[in-house]
């Protein structure tokens, strides 16, 4: 009897051994994600599903502005977002609450984010008609801390730099086609369209493309309890990355759709290429900090490992 039963047991085991095993659960990731060109890839990895492909969810939940994806990235009510290292350490100042995990977009020597124009009829023509001209920026955020860098790539003082603070896109074109401001900060493809509109180029990012990227930020505690679904989720945005990158033009009407460009490019602006993984170095992540310290957004140092997590990447 006891024979039988030990080889009953044995069989039982065995062929639980050669089951299949049933996959775990899906993890669920909502997304705040402004309509921008750095949200591209996650919008691809949704619609081709490259999420489900990866044993993860996404939830995409569109906002207007960052101050509302602020919000509900710490409300808990948003994972994950695409923002800026500067975001992360305002986020991180009293203790460690998201991570950038991947870059979203960069600046290279061939393709910029973000440039500097004149309104038209402002009698400016280089950058060094800039020392002492406000220039329109928004506050605290990649933009008042490329404009510096890149003035001061070129040789400016800090006291010979100015801005003013004008945080919406469409806010500051309208006060830079109106002549009232004399020199702006745009992203691209708002600053294509400024220039179609009169204003006039004056210099970009690829004058030193090292300070000009944006981020994937995923709140910590979700890294830390589903670190799985994490990688899940950045694999499946390297593989549509891949995509875009390969063909890009089959995905300018997906961007067309999203709004991530203005109607009056929407015939002619060309999708963009994307990085492959990668995230901020620790000399970018303490630049940016200084920045932030010496402007006054932060008063004390954080740590590279609690802003920047790497270890996610595919």
């Amino acid at each position: 009897m006891k024979k039988w039963m030990g080889l009953f047991l044995f069989v039982l085991f065995f062929l639980s051994a050669c089951a299949p095993t049933k996959p775990a659960e899906a993890v669920t990731i909502r997304v705040a994600l402004l309509p921008i060109l750095d949200g591209l890839p996650i919008v691809v990895a949704q619609q081709e599903g490259l999420f489900e492909k990866y044993n993860v969810k996404v939830e995409i939940l569109p906002v207007s502005s960052g101050p509302e994806r602020d919000q509900l990235v710490a409300a808990g009510q948003a994972d994950a977002m695409i923002n800026e290292l500067t975001s992360v350490m305002f986020f991180n100042k009293e203790t460690p609450q998201v991570q950038a995990v991947r870059f979203a977009r960069t600046a290279t020597a061939e393709q910029a984010l973000f440039r500097v124009l004149a309104a038209k009829g402002a009698n400016i023509q280089k950058a060094a008609d800039l020392k002492g001209v406000p220039i329109g920026v928004s506050q605290a955020t990649v933009i008042e801390y490329l404009t510096q860098r890149l003035l001061e790539v070129q040789g400016f003082q800090p006291d010979e730099i100015q801005t003013i603070s004008v945080p919406k896109i469409p806010d500051r074109m309208a006060l830079l086609a109106s002549g009232e401001l004399k020199a702006a900060m745009l992203p691209e493809p708002f600053a294509t369209l400024a220039e179609q509109q009169g204003a006039v180029p004056l210099f970009d990012d690829r004058l030193a493309p090292g300070y000009s990227f944006s981020v994937i930020s995923v709140r910590k505690a979700l890294i830390d309890q589903h670190p799985q679904a994490v990688k899940g989720f950045l694999a499946a945005i390297e593989e549509a990355t891949q995509h875009i990158n390969a063909d890009p033009q089959k995905y300018s009407g997906l961007m067309v759709e999203q709004k991530m460009v203005p109607a009056p490019l929407a015939e002619s602006f060309r999708v963009p290429t994307y990085p492959l993984k990668g995230v901020p170095t620790e000399a970018q992540f303490t630049d940016a900090l200084a920045w932030a310290k010496a402007k006054g957004y932060l008063d004390k140092d954080l740590t590279y490992s609690d802003c920047v997590n790497p270890k996610l990447l595919p």
